[in-house]
């Protein structure tokens, strides 16, 4: 009965825009630490970003820092990820994950791929 389910993932071309989506329910949403992780062919899974409960705490990961803003909605149960100046790089499967305090009972999308390309 958990759902999260990724939204918003395209083909977009290089220095473009794109704002994922990440639709939760089943569970306390607004309880729980959100992150959005992605991962490409051949690399390791990389943390993109987290956003805390109540207090809004943010943190971002090395290679997209200052070009992505993660947010919630805790009345819609929608997690957010805002992206800009794109590059190839940031191609790869993104996936929204909620938080729990034992990890091996995260709750994990099914992700969305987003393709950087001309």
């Amino acid at each position: 009965q958990v759902q999260l389910v990724e939204s918003g993932g395209a083909l977009v071309q290089p220095g473009g825009s794109l704002t994922l989506s990440c639709k939760a329910s089943g569970f306390a949403f607004s309880q729980h630490s959100m992150v959005w992780y992605r991962q490409a062919p051949g690399k390791e899974r990389e943390l993109v970003a987290s956003i805390s409960p109540s207090a809004d705490a943010t943190y971002y990961g090395g290679s997209m820092k200052g070009r992505v803003s993660i947010s919630r909605d805790d009345v819609e149960s929608t997690l957010f990820l805002a992206m800009n100046s794109l590059n190839p790089d940031d191609s790869a499967l993104y996936f929204c994950v909620a938080i729990r305090v034992c990890r091996s009972m995260d709750f994990w999308g099914s992700g969305t791929q987003v393709t950087v390309s001309s």
